[in-house]
């Protein structure tokens, strides 16, 4: 299964949640090891092709493996999907840089596994302008606000087609970080979409 957000939302603190307690494996993003990002926010324009194509390669590396389900028996959490890294490109690239990625990524796609349940995470943009102010990546705080907005329409029209099981939280409604209770409904509404698919 998947969490999936915009930057900030809480996809990470999820994702270990539910693994502790499904017993399944945490598959966490790799995102500061892209050598890229920081210059990308400072200088999109000059970047993106860079910070795509090495979030592409590493993404499709991370998650080829799960096309082989007897590998991960006790199942796999991750806090990112592979559309993903379409959805920012679509938002950052154009011209011959977006037809070139767009080949990459048409080629690499059909050999990843679909999720078997996608958690869709919302939140106002105040509230996770103030998560990421928290979190407090030095290279984050250089995303303008007018990005993140944009990335938040790109997510709702992603998903407004998504072809998917998926259950969509606003997480503005749930502190799943700290609430007991919260956490306790979660996952047991996870395990109940995961059984419902199953069948």
């Amino acid at each position: 299964m998947v969490i999936e957000g915009v930057i900030g939302v809480g996809k990470t603190t999820l994702t270990r949640l539910l693994a502790q307690r499904l017993g399944a494996e945490p598959l966490l993003e790799v995102v500061e090891e892209n050598p890229f990002l920081p210059l990308f926010y400072q200088d999109p324009a000059k970047y993106s092709f860079q910070v795509q194509v090495f979030f592409l390669l590493s993404r499709y590396k991370q998650l080829l493996p799960l096309s082989q389900p007897s590998l991960f028996a006790g199942g796999i959490v991750a806090d990112y999907f592979f559309d993903k890294d379409a959805i920012f490109a679509a938002m950052n690239l154009e011209g011959p840089e977006w037809n070139l990625y767009s080949d990459l990524y048409a080629n690499l796609a059909p050999r990843i596994p679909a999720p078997d349940l996608t958690v869709y995470l919302r939140a106002p943009l105040p509230v996770i302008l103030e998560r990421i102010r928290r979190r407090g990546r030095t290279f984050e705080r250089e995303i303008s606000p007018a990005y993140l907005e944009c990335l938040v329409q790109s997510y709702e029209r992603h998903f407004a087609t998504y072809p998917h099981p998926l259950w969509v939280i606003n997480t503005t409604e749930f502190n799943f970080a700290d609430d007991l209770e919260h956490q306790a409904w979660i996952v047991e509404q996870v395990r109940h979409r995961l059984e419902v698919g199953a069948r």
